[in-house]
């Protein structure tokens, strides 16, 4: 019963998040329970934020910080009653797959079936491996969360240098998260962790199932879904207690969450509709706040708007003054900037330097070896090949094959605008490529250990997009 109130003010709290940004009249079931994934993720996003302030300032008292919070929240929403209310409905998309209605059945069975099978197979994981899988799991996430939690006034010492196996210099939100619900139970719990890898692993299937319900119709939303939650890698991942699965649902969310504001078919006002753009913006935040690819994603968001901002066309055809799109830029941007300037005063106030730019010549001599990059692209090659731990058929090289048979002009579908989605994801792989590059480590082992957790943070947003170019191309998502 100690967990029930925290997770009930973590939720709601999100809830309200959401709601400031995204605030509708007419309900629709997917609608809602799109809010509802997001509210998850937002609402840990939240709880670790306040529980680090909490430790920074001395508050010992936490229900108080979390009331205050949620009053902050409440106020903001009776503030904001009535004003920049979309009032657009979801409910008039149309199907992506014209199929007869037993290959629906069958679709649908699967996806059921796949579901069910996921669900009993994390909970068997996370029942028989309660303290995480893997070093990661134990050496530093939760590690990181028990000294934020029996630290005391000693709390900045779970970032020393003295353990820099631990990587004292990474972001908080998954330990503050749980050093949060933690402290309401007043022990570890090893069920909390678990707890909240599942409810990311859910938060992000959730997100994109509805996401392409209301976008391309409830066939694609199961095919999506049914893609993600019977790739096994995801699911392994989604118990092990590491970062990878909530940092692939706050990238998810972002990618959603821009190209729900950015759709030219929708005859919103740009006003109400910037709401979705700090949602997006936040998402971002939370993603950086994550893990340090996070950083790097939000960086490569920014850069992606950059080319539809500064390029002239008429407001027939972007539905947008110039002006506009840079204001609209500019509120994504200041949308980011608290995670920003949090993870800058964490970063230079308690976490130490990184390894991975601690040697600058070697750096240079490292950028200058071509067999470095080689290996790089040679190791992206097979992983993609082998990506998700599948027993026959890779699901990115069956994505790949429908996307060449289905491909009518990359990044761009009429009445939307897929291109930003897919540069981000392409300039975060060109990011993680360059990494891999002056990585300070042994290059075999660091891809070995690491590429295919890189490219399952991108496999969600892989999923939504392939499906959002696979359907309709004249269909609008939005109607009045």
């Amino acid at each position: 019963m100690a967990f029930l109130l925290p997770a009930a003010l973590c939720i709601v709290s999100g809830y309200l998040i959401v709601a400031l940004g995204w605030r509708r009249r007419a309900f629709v079931l997917s609608d809602a329970l799109l809010r509802v994934s997001l509210s998850v993720g937002y609402g840990l996003g939240i709880f670790s934020v306040s529980f680090f302030l909490a430790r920074v300032f001395g508050l010992s008292h936490l229900v108080g910080v979390d009331v205050s919070v949620l009053a902050l929240l409440i106020a903001a929403q009776l503030l904001l009653r009535g004003r920049n209310r979309v009032t657009d409905s979801l409910s008039s998309t149309t199907e992506s797959f014209d199929l007869p209605p037993w290959l629906r059945g069958v679709a649908a069975a699967g996806f059921a079936i796949a579901l069910c099978a996921a669900l009993y197979s994390a909970v068997l994981r996370a029942i028989a491996r309660p303290h995480g899988e893997g070093w990661d799991a134990y050496a530093i996430w939760n590690l990181h969360a028990r000294f934020l939690f029996v630290g005391g006034d000693h709390w900045r010492d779970g970032f020393s240098t003295l353990i820099p196996w631990s990587h004292p210099d990474y972001p908080l939100l998954l330990p503050a998260a749980v050093a949060h619900f933690w402290s309401y139970l007043g022990h570890e719990a090893p069920a909390v962790p678990a707890i909240i890898g599942l409810a990311f692993t859910l938060s992000t299937l959730g997100l994109l199932f509805t996401s392409l319900d209301l976008t391309r119709g409830r066939m694609s939303a199961m095919l999506g879904g049914l893609a993600l939650v019977s790739t096994p890698f995801f699911i392994e991942q989604g118990t092990s207690q590491y970062a990878d699965v909530p940092l692939s649902f706050f990238f998810l969310a972002a990618i959603v969450l821009l190209f729900l504001h950015g759709d030219r078919s929708s005859s919103d006002d740009p006003a109400p509709r910037r709401g979705l753009l700090v949602l997006a913006g936040l998402a971002a935040g939370f993603a950086a706040w994550t893990k340090n690819e996070g950083l790097l994603f939000l960086f490569a968001v920014v850069v992606a708007q950059l080319p539809a901002t500064i390029r002239r066309k008429s407001q027939a055809e972007s539905g947008e003054e110039p002006a506009g799109r840079w204001i609209a830029l500019a509120v994504l941007f200041l949308a980011m900037t608290p995670a920003l300037v949090l993870i800058a005063w964490f970063k230079h106030s308690w976490a130490p330097a990184g390894e991975l730019f601690s040697s600058p010549p070697e750096m240079l001599h490292w950028i200058l070896t071509p067999g470095r990059y080689w290996t790089i692209l040679q190791w992206y090659a097979k992983e993609f090949l082998r990506f998700g731990h599948w027993f026959l058929v890779p699901g990115t090289l069956l994505l790949a094959v429908l996307c060449f048979l289905t491909i009518a002009g990359p990044g761009r579908v009429k009445g939307r605008r897929l291109g930003p989605a897919l540069w981000t994801l392409a300039f975060t792989l060109a990011g993680y490529f360059f990494i891999y590059v002056i990585t300070p480590y042994d290059l075999h082992w660091h891809l070995r250990f690491s590429l295919n957790r890189l490219f399952l943070q991108l496999w969600p947003c892989a999923i939504f997009l392939f499906f959002l170019h696979l359907g309709p191309k004249n269909r609008a998502i939005v109607s009045k």
